[in-house]
This record gives structure tokens, C-alpha cells and sequence, in this order.
């Protein structure tokens, strides 16, 4: 089967910053632990030719069939996987390829999977509630908003959204559920309008909510804590970790594991924080990498981009 990648372009963020901290080489073993649609890990293949090796791992299946089909022509020096990427310890170990040179993770969603209605991500096109990353299994954004509580969806839209308006909008929600007035990405999309006192400038009334929403239905946050809590043991000494985050949430988890690892004290003074323990990593970034101006310019989803990066120090 071909997948259409044409019709569902899709730009890597940050790939130059990417491929010079992970420094790929011959006879390296990569993964790239959210393949999508295969540009990170051909650069990542070209840069480690002739014989480098790289695993892929997606939880959609489509964006794997997309990468299966744009990285066909590096042969057996590829291996992809339908896993999601807190996976990624499991698969490696499976395929008897640990430890690895170096791991990379752009998380979030990509542009194909925003422009595609039926996928239900976005607020400016009219789908159905789905916003599952593997549309072949889990609960669709439908199902949870025809069951979860007042007070649960509040809490998810604060917490994972951080909407100052949540209580006002999950209100609105259970009220349009009892009516079965929601069902669709517009629908919702316009009731969020309706709810919000005030609208911000630049930015669709709806984006924190669909972003809560999707963070929940995908697990997003506990995904990444798994990852994180396997990733450095997955990498062989002067391995690589490499990883892209595009919300503050995913941020703030990737600092702070990655300072704990390094043996750094928490970024800001917290209660109760652990003193940090015996390291196992070496920060690569002092400070976060974001886009230049150019790049920015030319890929409007590189202008939430946040790259950090570690390396496995020897046992």
C-alpha cells in the first residue's frame, strides 16, 4: 500500500540542531522514537551512511506507512515499528539492538495529522471528536467528553491546557452533551468561542482546550515520563539524547529529568524537590535551542520548537 505523502507535507523542525547534537555516524545504531513521516531519520540515515542503523517507532499507522514509503530506498538499514515511543526500551531490547548510539523524540502532532479532518487535532477544520495519535485503538475525544464529569474535564483543561476559563468551558461542555450537541471539531471549537468571556489576540479561542483534550486522550504527559524514565539506560556511554518539545508542559518534564540525570539541583527552588543523585548524564544545552528567524519564517510549527540534549556518561 502507498501512503500519500505528497498531499500530507510535513517539515522536521530544527533538523540541522537535531542531527549536530545527535552527531550520527558509520556503524552507529539510532533511534528515532517518533519517526513520523521519516525526515529526521533520513537525515539521520544520511549522516551515518554507508552502514549506519536506525529504528523507528510511531504509534499511528499511517505515519509509518508514510515513513516506510519515503525511507524505502535505505534498505535493511532501517527497521520500523508501530510502538509508541515510551515503548522504546521493549523494542530495542526485543530487536537485540541495545545499547544505542543515540534516541531522538519530537513529540506532539505532526502537520499531517493536523491537516487531515478525520483526524479530528484541529479547530479550523470541521471532523469528527477523535484525536487519537493510533486511530486503531484507545477512547476518541468523543467518547471521553460523553463521560467524563464537570469537575474531571475542569481539572484536564487547567491542568493540561492551562485555560484560566476551564470551569466556565467544561460547564458549557456537560450543558451541549445532555442536548447531544457535540460532535464534531467545529462544534466544539464553537462552543469554546461562545464560553470565553474574552478572546486573546493571535490565537483561536479554542487551542488550549483542544490541546488539553489531546494531551489527555493520548496520555501524552505519561508517555513521556516512561520515555524519560527509560531513555538514558537505553544508550550506550557517549550515547545521545536528543528531544523536540512544542508545549510548556512537555518542556518542563524534559528539563527537569534530564538536569536529575545530569546531577543538577532543580531549575527553581521546590519543596520537597530530591537532592540530586550520582549522574549518568552530561547536559549538551545549557539553554534551550529554539528556530532562528529564518526557519521560522519558512515553517510556522518550528516557532514552538524547544530542542534539549544530553549525552550518556560511562558507567
Amino acid at each position: 500500500m502507498t501512503h500519500d505523502t505528497a498531499k500530507a507535507p510535513h517539515t522536521p523542525v530544527l533538523l540541522d540542531e537535531l542531527v549536530g547534537l545527535l552527531g550520527p555516524r558509520p556503524r552507529g545504531t539510532y533511534c528515532d522514537a517518533t519517526v513520523g513521516y521519516g525526515g529526521h531519520a533520513r537525515a539521520i540515515l544520511e549522516a551515518s551512511a554507508p552502514d549506519g542503523r536506525l529504528v523507528g517507532l510511531d504509534r499511528d499507522p499511517q505515519a509509518l506507512g508514510a515513513a516506510r514509503d519515503a525511507l524505502a530506498d535505505f534498505g535493511d538499514r532501517v527497521t520500523l515499528v508501530h510502538a509508541p515511543f515510551s515503548r522504546m526500551a521493549a523494542v530495542l531490547g526485543g530487536l537485540g539492538v541495545l545499547p544505542v548510539d543515540g534516541c531522538v523524540a519530537d513529540l506532539g502532532v505532526s502537520s499531517p495529522q493536523f491537516d487531515r479532518a478525520e483526524r479530528g487535532f484541529s479547530f479550523r477544520q470541521v471532523g469528527p471528536l477523535d484525536m487519537r495519535m493510533d486511530p486503531t485503538s484507545g477512547e476518541t475525544a468523543a467518547e471521553f467528553l460523553g463521560r467524563v464529569t464537570e469537575d474531571e474535564l475542569e481539572a484536564v483543561l487547567r491542568d493540561l491546557g492551562e485555560e484560566r476559563y476551564a470551569r466556565r468551558i467544561a460547564h458549557a461542555i456537560v450543558e451541549a452533551r445532555a442536548h447531544g450537541a457535540l460532535s464534531t471539531t467545529g462544534a466544539l471549537a464553537e462552543l469554546v468561542a461562545r464560553s470565553l468571556p474574552r478572546h486573546e489576540r493571535h490565537k483561536d479561542p479554542a487551542t488550549r482546550t483542544f490541546q488539553a483534550l489531546r494531551i489527555a486522550i493520548n496520555g501524552e504527559l505519561e508517555e513521556l515520563e516512561r520515555f524519560l524514565a527509560d531513555a538514558p539506560a537505553c544508550l550506550a556511554p557517549g550515547g545521545r539524547l536528543v528531544i523536540i518539545a512544542f508545549h510548556s508542559l512537555e518542556d518542563r518534564l524534559v528539563k527537569h529529568r534530564l538536569r536529575a540525570l545530569a546531577g543538577k539541583p532543580p531549575a527553581r527552588a521546590e519543596g520537597g524537590a530530591a537532592a540530586p543523585g550520582v549522574p549518568s548524564l552530561r547536559l549538551l544545552t545549557k539553554h534551550v535551542v529554539v528556530a532562528g528567524d529564518d526557519e521560522r519564517a519558512r515553517n510556522p510549527r518550528a516557532r514552538s520548537a524547544k530542542l534539549r540534549a544530553a549525552e550518556r556518561l560511562p558507567s
